[in-house]
C-alpha cells in the first residue's frame, strides 16, 4: 500500500511539474502548473463517477477499471462487497431454515420484544392464539391474549413454571403457556396443546375426590362399630378378639386420614380460583400449631423453639395455611428421633415472608428431594409405616403454598437434619 501511495504522489507531482514547465516556455509557470493540476483532478473525478455509477447497483460484476492506488481502492471495495454478498446469502439461508423449521413445530412460538410488543410467530400461533401477520405485529402481547391468569404470570417475571389457558380461538382447546428470555430483554413464549392431558388430569382429579367422598360413608360406620364392640368386650373376656379389633380400628383410623388428606387435596387442586384471601394474623396461627406439636411432642420429648421475630399480616386462607404449616411441623416431630432438636422461625426481609422448620434428624438423601412433594413419594417407606404418614403432606403443603404465591425450599444432608422453608412473596403481606 505504501509503494502505490509513493507512486500516485509521484504522479501528481509529475503532473504538476511538467505542467509548470510547459507553462515556463510561455512564460506562465503557475499557470502550467495549475493546468497539470485540473487535468488530476479531472482524472479523479471520472474515476469517482464511475465508482459512484457502480455502487448504485453492485450487483453487476462491471468493476471500473483502473491501476495504482485507485485501482487497490476499487478492488478492494470489490472484493469487501463479494465478501458481504456471500454473508447475506448465508444468513439468509439460515432465516429461511429457521422459519422452515418453527413453522414444522406443532407448538406456537412467539417472540416478544423488549416493549412487550409481538416480534415474530409461526404458523402454529395463528392456528391456536389466533395471531395475525397483516394485524398484529407491534401490538402488546397483553392487548392480544386477555386472559387475566395469563396477564398476571406474565407481568410477574417468574417463569419457572407454566400456565393452564384457554385458547382465544377455540375455549375447548387447552394451552400450557410457558415464557422464558431468550436475551436480556427479549422472550420467547410457547403454547403447547395440552386438552386431551388436561381432559385425564381433571378425569383423575373427579376420580380421588368422588371415591374419597364415597368411602367416607362406610368408614364412619365401621368406625363406629369398632367402637362399640371394644366398649362391649374387654381384654379379659376375650385377648385375642379385642386386640384384632383394636388394630382394625388402627387402620381404620389411618384409612381416614388418608381419605381426608386425599378430599382436602382435591379441593385445593380444583378450587384454586375461587379461594377466600383473608387477612391472617401469622404470630396467633403458628402459637396454636406449636402447642398442638408439644402435644404430640410428649412421646419423644424434642426440643421445640418458637422463635417470631416479625408479627405479620399475611393474605391468605386460615385453613389452607393451618393445614400446611402443620404438615411441615408435625413431619418434623414425627421423623426426629427422641430428644432431638427442632426450631420454627418466622421472619421477613426485603424479598417477603419466611417460615423455616429445622430439624437434627436422620435428614433426606438429596437424590429424593425433587420429588418430595409428589402424591405418595416416600423416600423411605419404612419411615412412614412407622408413623402412619400417608405421603401427601408435602403435596398439601406444594398447593397451598401455590394459591398463595409462595414457594417450598428443602434444604437437607443425611445424618445432619432438614430445614424446611416456606417463602411467600412480600405481595402477599399487610401492614399490621
Amino acid at each position: 500500500m505504501q509503494k502505490l501511495w509513493q507512486l500516485e504522489l509521484n504522479k501528481f507531482l509529475a503532473i504538476c511539474i511538467g505542467g509548470g514547465f510547459l507553462g515556463w516556455s510561455i512564460g506562465e509557470p503557475w499557470a502550467g502548473a495549475f493546468f497539470g493540476l485540473f487535468l488530476y483532478v479531472g482524472w479523479l473525478l471520472l474515476n469517482i463517477k464511475e465508482l459512484a455509477t457502480w455502487l448504485e447497483n453492485p450487483a453487476l460484476d462491471n468493476t471500473p477499471e483502473a491501476s495504482g492506488l485507485w485501482g487497490k481502492v476499487l478492488n478492494g471495495i470489490y472484493r469487501n462487497h463479494k465478501k458481504q454478498q456471500s454473508k447475506v446469502k448465508k444468513l439468509k439461508k439460515t432465516i429461511e431454515i429457521s422459519r422452515l423449521s418453527t413453522n414444522a413445530i406443532r407448538d406456537a412460538v412467539v417472540l416478544i420484544n423488549p416493549d412487550n410488543t409481538l416480534e415474530w410467530w409461526n404458523k402454529a400461533a395463528k392456528h391456536y392464539l389466533g395471531l395475525r401477520r397483516s394485524t398484529d405485529r407491534n401490538h402488546l402481547i397483553t392487548n392480544l391474549l386477555r386472559d387475566p391468569e395469563f396477564v398476571s404470570y406474565f407481568e410477574s417475571g417468574e417463569y419457572r413454571n407454566g400456565i393452564n389457558i384457554s385458547s382465544p380461538v377455540n375455549a375447548s382447546i387447552t394451552l400450557h403457556v410457558t415464557l422464558s428470555y431468550y436475551s436480556r430483554t427479549n422472550r420467547i413464549l410457547i403454547a403447547r396443546d395440552v386438552t386431551h392431558l388436561h381432559h385425564l388430569e381433571q378425569m383423575r382429579k373427579d376420580f380421588v375426590a368422588n371415591v374419597s367422598h364415597e368411602l367416607r360413608t362406610p368408614l364412619t360406620v365401621i368406625k363406629g362399630y369398632i367402637e362399640t364392640f371394644l366398649d362391649l368386650i374387654t381384654p379379659d373376656e376375650n385377648a385375642g378378639l379385642h386386640r384384632g379389633l383394636s388394630q382394625v380400628q388402627q387402620q381404620t383410623e389411618r384409612m381416614e386420614v388418608l381419605v381426608n388428606d386425599l378430599l382436602l387435596l382435591s379441593k385445593l387442586e380444583i378450587g384454586s380460583s375461587n379461594i377466600l384471601l383473608k387477612p391472617v394474623d401469622i404470630a396467633v396461627l403458628l402459637q396454636q400449631i406449636y402447642h398442638d406439636a408439644d402435644i404430640v411432642n410428649d412421646e419423644k420429648q424434642h426440643q421445640i423453639t418458637l422463635t417470631i421475630e416479625d408479627h405479620s399480616i399475611l393474605l391468605g386462607n386460615v385453613a389452607e395455611l393451618h393445614s400446611a404449616f402443620s404438615n411441615v411441623i408435625f413431619n418434623a416431630v414425627k421423623y426426629t428421633p427422641p430428644n432431638g432438636q427442632i426450631a420454627i422461625r418466622w421472619w421477613e426481609d426485603s424479598k417477603g415472608a419466611y417460615l423455616s422448620v429445622i430439624d437434627n434428624g436422620v435428614g433426606i438423601d438429596p437424590i429424593h428431594i425433587p420429588r418430595l412433594t409428589e402424591r405418595f413419594y416416600r423416600a423411605d417407606p419404612s419411615r412412614h409405616a412407622k408413623t402412619g404418614g400417608t405421603g401427601l403432606g408435602l403435596a398439601i403443603v406444594k398447593h397451598v403454598l401455590r394459591h398463595h404465591e409462595g414457594v417450598l425450599d428443602i434444604q437437607s444432608t443425611p445424618g445432619e437434619g432438614s430445614n424446611f422453608t416456606c417463602h411467600f412473596p412480600s405481595r402477599q403481606l399487610i401492614s399490621p
